[in-house]
């Protein structure tokens, strides 16, 4: 058997199940239990200054 077969085949199987296997674990991770206050802080990132104006990068002259 070649080498590039015998890498096709290893690839083909093994390595199919192994990133099937990290991508389930990665999804597992990302929802845990005690990843939710992470998520929702991360979600409320753009909502955090909402009560400043908005000054446009000027500064109003009085």
């Amino acid at each position: 058997m070649e080498t590039y077969s015998l890498l096709r085949q290893f690839a083909d199987s093994w390595v199919l199940l192994f990133l099937f296997l990290f991508f389930v674990g990665i999804v597992v991770w990302a929802l845990r239990p005690g990843s939710r206050k992470v998520h929702d802080d991360a979600g409320r990132i753009p909502f955090r200054h909402e009560d400043k104006p908005a000054t446009g990068g000027k500064a109003k002259e009085a």
